[in-house]
């Protein structure tokens, strides 16, 4: 009796110390297990909420866990349908189909995206953390503030509020930004802030252009020698408010500080071409056929 007792023992210790011993799973054996969900399931596969649930469990503060979480949630919260839509184009894109209609008129299907508030608010709280834990990690605020840009649609107010915020982070703290792929130098962030003023003109709805407008304006209180924001003010009015005089004001200020500046130097081009202001078109070629002399356009 006592032997079998003992053998029951030894038997359930045989059981109870594997367990015991197992480790606990690194941050990086997540990484891939959630990696590879994604690549077979896709962002918003089956398991990958419960994955990040355990894996936020045992490590609340792991950097990638919050990218991944930013990511699950973002993509639940978006869903897409076709809508017939008037005009050429919808927040900046061309039509998804185009049918026609009884009278042979061309009807345009768009993308348009909807969102879920409440998987959306999950979303922007896990970026957050990550930002607040890697505040010079350029790339992770731009995740941020490019989702609240497909969020807001044709009215960017929170998205222009949270660059110019950034803008005045920059300007004021010189962060050593970080952004991995890019040469993290002088001109990264000016060359990011432009990209993301494009961003705003490419909507092409009022409330884009002018936050377009205030966002070029923004940079050149902290960059007034980065040109390219004076010529974006004269696109502004050349493209939204149709004001030519303006615009060529403008212009006009970039060349005289830049005078081989080929955007801007297009731009004029374009305006003359608008005006069908012959005399001010030719000047500009001959002065591009003059500057093409010395510079490489």
């Amino acid at each position: 009796m006592i032997m079998k007792r003992l053998l029951l023992i030894v038997a359930a210790l045989a059981i109870v110390i594997p367990l015991s011993s197992q480790t606990k799973t690194s941050p990086e054996e997540y990484a891939e297990r959630y990696s590879l969900l994604v690549t077979k399931l896709g962002p918003t596969g089956v398991g990958i909420e419960t994955l990040i649930q355990k894996w936020e469990k045992d490590y609340p503060d792991d950097t990638e866990m919050l990218l991944a979480k930013f990511s699950y949630y973002f993509s639940k919260s978006k869903t897409e349908k076709l809508e017939i839509r008037e005009g050429s184009r919808y927040l900046g894109n061309a039509p998804t189909l185009t049918l026609k209609d009884s009278l042979d008129r061309d009807v345009n299907y768009f993308t348009v995206s909807n969102f879920e508030d409440e998987l959306f608010g999950k979303a922007t709280q896990a970026i957050d953390k990550a930002i607040e834990l890697n505040q010079n990690r350029l790339d992770f605020r731009l995740y941020k503030l490019s989702a609240l840009l497909d969020y807001e649609a044709d009215s960017p107010d929170m998205a222009l509020a949270g660059l110019k915020g950034l803008i005045d982070y920059d300007g004021h703290n010189h962060p050593a930004w970080e952004y991995p792929g890019f040469v993290t130098d002088e001109t990264l962030f000016p060359a990011v802030m432009q990209d993301c003023c494009f961003a705003f003109y490419k909507i092409g709805t009022p409330s884009s252009y002018e936050a377009f407008k205030e966002l070029s304006e923004k940079m050149l209180s902290y960059y007034p020698d980065a040109l390219e924001y004076m010529t974006n003010i004269g696109s502004y009015y050349l493209v939204y408010k149709k004001d030519s005089k303006n615009a060529l004001k403008v212009y006009n200020k970039v060349l005289k500080k830049r005078p081989d500046d080929y955007a801007t130097i297009k731009n004029c081009v374009l305006l003359a071409r608008k005006d069908k202001n012959v005399k001010l078109e030719n000047f500009i070629v001959n002065l591009q056929s003059v500057l093409a002399v010395f510079f490489e356009f």
